[in-house]
């Protein structure tokens, strides 16, 4: 198949498109998003939703670690591996990427499947996250967050758990299945022990599948971008240095190749639009009030900079870092679910 590209690179880019609009499609079908679980099991104890992040994590985890023991995909090359991170910004980031999207009413990848389905507020939310992520990454904050970084740095003998396990004296294969298939139970069954889930068929199948495509990014990167002497940059699903990478590339396209993370943006937006549209699910959505529109600004500006110092957002950290068993990621996701829950505090004591 990969006879059809010119180059190892135009496969990536053109699979990166065909995983981004599975992505939106299955994502607009399911309705799959963390921060409707959180708010569904901690305010209206409706558990579906969040247990099918679980299953999802499960699944992204079994997945990718198979295709780094099997396949040979090298994990430790990927952005979250980490030897001498900045725990206290990846907290940081965390809470204020948690608490953005709880101000946003989505994360930055709910919104791009909002966006494809016709919401006005999405694109607003995306423009903003966009801009401050990259404001963060490399404009006018990214000295004071090299400078912060600098002053939090912790160095680590293992920049991932299985690496630690194999430094304790386990063999490096059993390093891996260990963590891997105890943390896939134990996320299974709580996930599965529901009825409501078990009777839900989008919301299990959907966990399941977009589980799948956090595996599925990980060959695309990993297997079709190998290459002795350019390889593709190691990446899956994550999508808040992607939304700006994208917003950079629709005004420097002249200037700046396409990559794996503009196509994936690229092809979320189809897939949702495409689906919606299927469905007659597709229609025009804006802010209400003033209030409202605020909200969504300054949801968007902590998930931009939230997102960079967490390394990530609810699928960059909480699937796609997490499958990598990163030191990195379990902070962040700490961080995002306490500011999750944070906002949402702060949303039922303060209804429009």
């Amino acid at each position: 198949m990969l006879e059809l590209f010119s180059d190892h690179r135009q496969g990536v880019l053109v699979f990166g498109a065909l995983l981004g609009f599975a992505y939106g499609a299955f994502a607009q079908w399911s309705r799959f998003c963390l921060l409707r679980g959180l708010q569904h099991f901690w305010y209206q104890r409706d558990g579906r939703k969040l247990r099918a992040f679980a299953l999802a994590m499960a699944t992204a985890l079994l997945c990718s670690q198979s295709l780094q023991l099997i396949w040979g995909v090298d994990l430790s090359q990927s952005l979250y591996m980490q030897r001498a991170p900045s725990f206290p910004l990846l907290l940081l980031g965390g809470i204020l990427f948690g608490v953005g999207m709880s101000l946003a009413n989505a994360c930055g990848a709910r919104s791009l499947v909002l966006a494809g389905s016709g919401n006005l507020r999405a694109w607003v939310v995306l423009l903003i996250l966009g801009l401050s992520a990259y404001m963060t990454l490399s404009g006018i904050l990214a000295p004071w967050r090299a400078e912060l970084e600098g002053l939090t740095r912790i160095q680590l003998n293992s920049a991932h758990l299985p690496q630690s396990l194999t430094q304790l004296g386990l063999p490096t294969r059993l390093s891996h299945l260990l963590p891997t298939f105890t943390f896939s139970a134990l996320l299974c069954f709580w996930a599965l022990k529901s009825a409501e889930l078990r009777q839900s068929p989008r919301d299990w199948l959907g966990g399941i599948i977009i589980g799948l495509l956090i595996a599925l990014g990980w060959a695309i990167t990993g297997l079709i971008g190998a290459d002795d002497f350019d390889p593709v940059r190691l990446a899956s699903l994550t999508f808040v240095a992607p939304i700006g990478e994208s917003l950079q590339y629709l005004m420097l396209a002249s200037g700046m190749p396409a990559s794996f993370s503009i196509t994936l943006v690229a092809g979320i937006l189809l897939g949702s639009a495409t689906r919606a549209l299927l469905s007659g699910e597709w229609n025009w959505e804006g802010y209400s009030s003033v209030p409202q529109m605020q909200r969504g600004l300054l949801g968007g500006l902590c998930m931009g900079v939230g997102g960079v110092l967490a390394l990530g957002c609810t699928l960059g950290q909480g699937l796609t870092g997490f499958s990598t068993l990163a030191w990195t990621s379990f902070p962040a996701l700490f961080g995002i679910l306490l500011g999750a829950r944070l906002g949402l505090n702060y949303l039922a004591r303060n209804p429009l």
